[in-house]
């Protein structure tokens, strides 16, 4: 199977407060189908970052699913991650390819801007990430991107394309009918009663557009 597509579980430290509950929904969405999994922790605890993230890779690799750290490139490269998720504020693909290599997987966040996809590509990027295409739980100050971005990059892009952004069960296949190779989802997966159910639920929504 491609390990870039289909359900891209991001965590949330306010949702997964310690090292327990963390690695306990993490297993519980990759049970239930998510494929690519991402470590994102804005704190300042560089010993717990590293320690969870590790602990993170261990378990993804165990389940032969792909781990991917946020921002951190240097994180990246100390846990053993896949690859890096950077932002347009962040390290540069250059920088992140010479210190992972050539066969770490790098995302690169693209908002609502098919240029910045364009530019990311020609970079180097494995895949790119738009949205928010719903109003976001997460970054409720997101730009709004249309749905019509995603049929539009995917006419011009090669490059795996993952749609992010209030992205719930009810509208999932809507990003995946308009071009999405992955959907992102944070608060609407792991703050679901059953994150197995619902993570199967996303998985799903997949399986009815092949």
């Amino acid at each position: 199977m491609n390990p870039l597509h289909g359900l891209y579980a991001i965590t949330d430290n306010n949702l997964m407060p310690d090292d327990q509950t963390l690695l306990s929904y993490v297993q519980q969405a990759i049970l239930g189908g998510a494929q690519v999994i991402q470590y994102r922790d804005k704190t300042c605890d560089t010993e717990k970052r590293y320690r969870q993230a590790s602990l993170l890779n261990e378990l993804c690799r165990s389940h032969n699913r792909t781990f991917i750290i946020n921002d951190d490139v240097q994180l990246a490269h100390q846990c053993g991650a896949h690859g890096v998720h950077i932002g347009q504020k962040d390290s540069a693909i250059e920088i992140a390819r010479q210190t992972l290599g050539n066969n770490a997987i790098i995302g690169v966040t693209c908002h609502d801007q098919l240029s910045l996809a364009n530019s990311a590509a020609l970079a180097g990027a494995d895949y790119v990430a738009f949205g928010a295409f719903f109003p976001s739980k997460t970054k409720p100050s997101a730009k709004p991107a249309p749905l019509s971005l995603l049929a539009e990059a995917k006419s011009i892009l090669s490059c795996p394309i993952v749609a992010i952004g209030g992205i719930t069960v009810d509208n999932a296949s809507q990003t995946i009918t308009a071009g999405a190779d992955m959907i992102a989802v944070v608060h609407s997966l792991f703050a679901a009663e059953s994150i197995t159910q619902q993570a199967e639920a996303f998985a799903h929504a997949f399986n009815w557009n092949e």
